[in-house]
């Protein structure tokens, strides 16, 4: 498994953690990038890590080489000078160290192979870190755009029933009702004064009709 691989199920855990938890999109993404850099720190000791063995390997195969060719030029001087059996025996450390020389040399073709994968996933992960940043703020503008659009329609719930301008309609019938009421109530309360004005002044002609009808009865009767 590649290092991004392996980078991105952990990254993809923690993300998937927080929004369970129902954190600020803010938090997550900040989360997220401590995240990614972290990776990229461990990613980034992974390929030193591959490199150095890469430049042990070739060294170890370097080594093994030259020993060789040595022990090849050893051979050649002691059947020069009549030691067969020692010439057999540089001889066959001559091979031994031939053939560790050609194994190390096919482990570090294997390494450099894996290093340059390992160096190319590093320079992806990077560059995705690179974009995460430069999208930040763009993600946090619009977080909070949608924040404020959310708390303005919980604020005023204008086409909602049962929102705060249906709540403000309800009032204004109520108090419109009472108006309506009050000025009903005035209405017949002057309607009765005026009644009671014209009953009096009835009952005041009726006394003076009365009065004179009086007054000429007794003048008539002296």
């Amino acid at each position: 498994m590649s290092i991004l691989d392996r980078l991105s199920r952990l990254l993809r855990a923690n993300v998937n953690d927080l929004i369970s938890k129902a954190e600020d999109p803010s938090k997550i993404i900040e989360q997220t990038l401590r995240d990614m850099r972290d990776a990229y720190n461990q990613a980034r000791t992974e390929v030193a890590g591959s490199m150095a063995q890469q430049a042990k390997l070739e060294r170890e195969a370097n080594t093994n080489r030259k020993l060789s060719e040595e022990y090849g030029m050893k051979a050649e001087e002691a059947m020069r000078g009549g030691s067969e059996d020692l010439a057999r025996e540089a001889l066959r450390r001559k091979q031994n160290h031939a053939d560790l020389a050609a194994g190390f040399d096919d482990q570090l073709k294997i390494s450099t192979n894996n290093v340059d994968q390992l160096k190319t996933q590093l320079r992806a992960l990077e560059a995705k870190i690179d974009e995460m940043e430069s999208k930040q703020q763009l993600l946090l503008a619009r977080h909070q755009t949608a924040k404020a659009s959310e708390t303005l329609e919980k604020a005023s719930g204008f086409d909602k029933s049962g929102g705060a301008m249906s709540a403000f309609e309800d009032m204004e019938r109520k108090v419109a009702a009472q108006e309506d009421k009050a000025n009903a109530m005035h209405q017949l309360r002057e309607e009765g004064d005026i009644d009671a004005q014209l009953a009096n002044m009835g009952r005041g002609k009726a006394l003076d009709d009365e009065f004179e009808a009086l007054k000429l009865k007794v003048k008539g009767g002296q």
